[in-house]
């Protein structure tokens, strides 16, 4: 089995404080994709590149103490790319993929933060201006290579995804145009699109135990009124390999969850 975690460490050193590290040389995931590294390289050096005996690579932003992306990984991969080509995003450090091929197969797993538009109407225009780059991005990809993308979308799919739906249709991460963006991406169409939502494909009803993110305000963890913001998404064979799924709770290293998924699949 190929074991893939995705986890918003919400600042790595915040996170590793409240035993992250400890909790991945437990569960021993082969690959484990971070959003929100908040670092640059030199606050990695030698103490971040590894953690639980994985070899980390990393996209920072060139604004210190903002965004950042890693993948720590058991494999070495036969190449590793940093920005997926955007003028504008690339320097906020939302994207890098390791490659794991073979003279058999083209395989990338991908660690990727794509913006929140929460503060201000400013943020979520650029939000949408992601979002009309990476569809286009992530189509060639699949028409190249197999490849699964782990990460923060900052977007609530469907009703089931939140648990207060009906307050938050006008809000950035449950706006009618993300939804409408989630769903091109997932449906194939003649613009592109099928790449599979995996916690979906295993638990298509799932509502309560499927968020993976919680407000910091009131009491929204301690009465589970979260989202379900944190993804696999995968192109169809990968998916199909998918066996199984969790979302850990058991400690609280972010103001995400982590979540796993178990593929019958080996690097």
């Amino acid at each position: 089995m190929f074991k893939l975690t995705s986890l918003n460490l919400n600042g790595i050193r915040s996170a590793t404080s409240k035993g992250v590290e400890s909790w991945m040389a437990a569960t021993r995931p082969d690959c484990i994709c971070v959003q929100e590294v908040k670092a640059q390289a030199p606050d990695m050096a030698n103490r971040f590149e590894q953690l639980a005996d994985l070899q980390g690579h990393f996209h920072f932003a060139h604004k210190k103490g903002y965004s950042g992306v890693g993948v720590y990984t058991r494999h070495t991969p036969s190449d590793i790319v940093i920005g997926y080509g955007s003028e504008e995003f690339d320097a906020e450090g939302r994207y890098v993929e390791l490659r794991f091929d073979t003279p058999a197969r083209k395989l990338s797993i991908i660690s990727a933060y794509f913006p929140s538009g929460s503060s201000g109407e400013e943020r979520q225009q650029a939000k949408f201006r992601f979002l009309a780059e990476f569809h286009p991005h992530l189509m060639r990809l699949k028409a190249e290579r197999e490849f699964i993308l782990c990460g923060d979308i900052n977007i609530a799919h469907q009703q089931i995804d939140l648990k207060n739906w009906r307050s938050n249709q006008k809000n950035s991460g449950f706006l009618p145009e993300e939804r409408a963006w989630m769903t091109k991406l997932l449906h194939t169409t003649d613009e592109g699109g099928g790449i599979i939502d995996v916690y979906r494909q295993l638990q298509p009803t799932a509502t309560d135990t499927a968020y993976t993110w919680w407000s910091n305000r009131g009491q929204a963890y301690a009465n589970n009124v979260g989202w379900r913001l944190d993804y696999h998404l995968a192109t169809p064979a990968l998916a199909a390999l998918a066996r199984t799924e969790s979302i850990y709770k058991g400690e609280k290293f972010s103001d995400h969850a982590p979540i796993t998924v178990d593929y019958e699949f080996r690097l």
